[in-house]
């Protein structure tokens, strides 16, 4: 039996408390008219930025419209969970630029670093969820942790959480923009929280930032130019004309985050579970290029980076393995971990590594030309379709 009415501010109050009890920075709630995003949606689809993520055309509008998603849904309960590792040091910004200066480094974003969060998010909200209905008795919900065809950023914007950045991601006064997004649809007309306003100002050093330039202007992102696209949702070979610009990224990019000035607010994790995990935060790109299918399902058991599979990880440390011939071309132990690989069976690798030891001079034909031409230096056409104008 759901509670009258009365009940409902009180029940509202309860399900923050009881969220914060379960690792939630903050819990708030929105109502499931999102009618304001589908024309940007749309234009954003039909100018085919999505790329290869054809799962972001396929439900249409109902992406848009929970009610369709999960019929009966009139609230949204939205949280947010803090990821920063607990030990994270005050300057860990700097810290990870200083990363990327590396070429020997391998740079993995700090989220997969840990624990996949889809399920430690999603776990949590189910026992949220269940907790309500100890209140309410059977209701109607279902729970969601970017595993659906959901406007997180959107529903979590209009209930307050924050406000969307002009590099697109969640931003928030009291923490930064490092932290998760989960929901609970459900069918109780709960009270709704307010937006917050947008704190951008003239700030533009997330687009100015960028290495690829996929943020084509204040909250206008091209996924295909993304580094955590390229990484992590391109499936094919990564075009060319990008590789030199992905530098050791080797899997996703928080470079927008680690130069957003709110992010010397960024709060700690009180869930142990993204601690990081295999020294992901410190490895070599030759070291993690060693290991085999079965040491990289291993070691990568529970974590998001798991779900690329092995020849994608590959894939990815040639390029950035490639890239460090800008500091040490030639180098004696990142061309011998490339040549490893030189006769992999995947010939989307093969085609990576041989990218990889031409841009350190060693081509197929055994022959070895150190001074690189113009033509291996990174593009200004970095693809066919153009950027539109800021």
């Amino acid at each position: 039996m759901q509670p009258t009415p009365p009940d409902l501010s009180a029940l509202a109050l309860a399900i923050k408390r009881w969220g914060a009890e379960l690792g939630f920075a903050e819990v708030r709630i929105a109502d499931v008219d999102l009618t304001h995003a589908e024309a940007g949606l749309q234009a954003w689809l039909d100018a085919g930025r999505h790329g290869e993520m054809d799962y972001m055309a396929s439900h249409g509008m109902k992406r848009a419209r929970p009610a369709e998603l999960v019929p009966g849904t009139v609230r949204v309960i939205t949280a947010r969970m803090d990821y920063l590792p607990a030990a994270t040091p005050h300057d860990w910004r700097e810290r990870e630029r200083a990363r990327l200066a590396d070429p020997r480094a391998a740079v993995i974003s700090i989220y997969a670093r840990g624990r996949d969060y889809h399920k430690v998010l999603r776990s949590r909200l189910q026992q949220l969820a269940e907790r309500i209905r100890t209140v309410t008795g059977e209701y109607g919900f279902r729970v969601f942790t970017d595993s659906a065809p959901v406007m997180e950023l959107p529903l979590a914007e209009k209930a307050g959480l924050g406000w969307r950045g002009k590099h697109t991601l969640m931003l928030n006064r009291e923490a930064g923009s490092m932290f998760f997004l989960g929901e609970i649809l459900v069918d109780i007309a709960l009270p709704v929280d307010g937006p917050v306003d947008a704190h951008c100002g003239q700030c533009q050093a997330c687009i100015d930032v960028c290495p690829t330039q996929a943020i084509v202007g204040p909250g206008r992102l091209d996924a295909r130019r993304c580094i955590s696209y390229l990484t992590i949702e391109l499936k094919s070979s990564i075009p060319e004309a990008l590789r030199p610009l992905i530098g050791n990224r080797v899997y996703g990019c928080d470079d927008c985050q680690t130069v957003c000035p709110w992010n010397k607010f960024a709060q700690r994790a009180v869930v142990p579970d993204f601690e990081e995990r295999n020294s992901l935060g410190s490895e070599s790109m030759a070291a993690l290029f060693a290991w085999d299918d079965g040491e990289f399902n291993r070691r990568l058991e529970g974590s998001p980076i798991r779900r690329i599979g092995h020849e994608r990880w590959l894939r990815n440390l040639a390029v950035g393995l490639g890239n460090a011939a800008d500091a040490m071309p030639g180098d004696a132990a990142v061309v011998a971990a490339l040549q490893a690989r030189s006769a992999h069976p995947s010939a989307m690798v093969r085609e990576h590594v041989a990218w990889a030891l031409a841009r350190h001079g060693i081509y197929p034909d055994g022959a070895m030309r150190l001074s690189r031409t113009a033509d291996q230096s990174p593009s200004s056409e970095i693809m066919a379709t153009p950027v539109t104008p800021r």
